[in-house]
């Protein structure tokens, strides 16, 4: 058994509030015993006013929120999922860029956000993530205490082919870190990440902005740790931001797999369809 620490955030607009935010999690986390933390989408700053945004998002070797947290993680000795930080990339273009830190606050992965939110809800809110963002174009994954560890970033969740590859490449736990609206996270929130459980076989972790923000916007919170079965293992709420922990259990991942191996009976589709 692996301990784990989940934050639930409501990050604003100014990075050296949400910095602090993170590091006051790591040394909660660190104390309560955990070997890894989880952040959510956007740590290091929420902000829709790209204009107000742009003089923050600067390249990765330049950001303080990831310099305090890379401290941080080597000073108590703990891993860091850091959700998502917007960074400046060397074409201009921004990246909502996951990090996951070493206990010696060395990078140890990144994974860019493939999947843009381009969207427009019934409740009258527009998103063009892609106006702004480059798409990555990875799947990552790499060795941490939990196991093979898995990257997503909230939208990814809708798309079930990212889901399988990870699965494919035989994740234990997966990252889907979110600043999810209400309307869609009411409606789809808990459904999607037990899915993604479910299909991977494998543990998800999703680490969940909440409440309201200083941009305006309100997120629906409810940091989820979902076991390979679609279990609930912790639902941090929709109402405040705090600390949650949980256990991932390498036996459970091994129980599930043996009692369903889709992922062992998965056939490739044909290329030509009959009507």
């Amino acid at each position: 058994m692996t301990r784990i620490a989940i934050l639930q955030m409501t990050s604003g607009i100014d990075p050296e509030a949400n910095a602090a935010t993170l590091v006051r999690a790591v040394a909660e986390a660190a104390g309560g015993g955990a070997a890894m933390l989880f952040t959510p989408e956007m740590s290091g700053l929420l902000d829709r006013d790209r204009t107000r945004a742009a003089q923050h998002i600067v390249s990765e070797q330049e950001s303080p929120v990831l310099a305090a947290v890379r401290s941080a993680a080597a000073a108590h000795g703990i891993w860091v999922a850091i959700g998502s930080l917007a960074v400046a990339r060397e074409d201009g273009r921004w990246a909502n860029r996951s990090f996951l830190l070493g206990p010696d606050g060395e990078v140890a992965a990144r994974y860019d956000k493939i999947h843009m939110f381009d969207v427009e809800l019934a409740s009258g809110e527009t998103w063009r993530e892609s106006a702004a963002y480059a798409p990555g174009e990875t799947v990552v994954t790499a060795e941490t205490p939990v196991g093979r560890l898995g990257l997503a970033v909230c939208y990814d969740v809708r798309f079930p082919a990212l889901f399988e590859a990870l699965g494919q490449l035989r994740c234990d736990v997966i990252a889907v870190p979110a600043a999810f609206t209400v309307p869609t996270g009411k409606a789809h929130w808990h459904l999607l990440q037990r899915a993604r459980a479910v299909e991977a076989s494998a543990y998800v972790v999703a680490a969940a902005q909440v409440g309201e923000h200083a941009d305006g916007r309100r997120t629906y919170g409810h940091s989820l740790v979902v076991d390979p079965w679609g279990e609930i293992l912790l639902d941090l709420g929709g109402d405040a931001p705090g600390v949650g922990f949980a256990e991932i259990d390498p036996k459970r991942i091994r129980e599930v797999r043996q009692q369903l191996p889709s992922l062992a009976n998965r056939r490739q589709l044909p290329t030509s369809i009959s009507i």
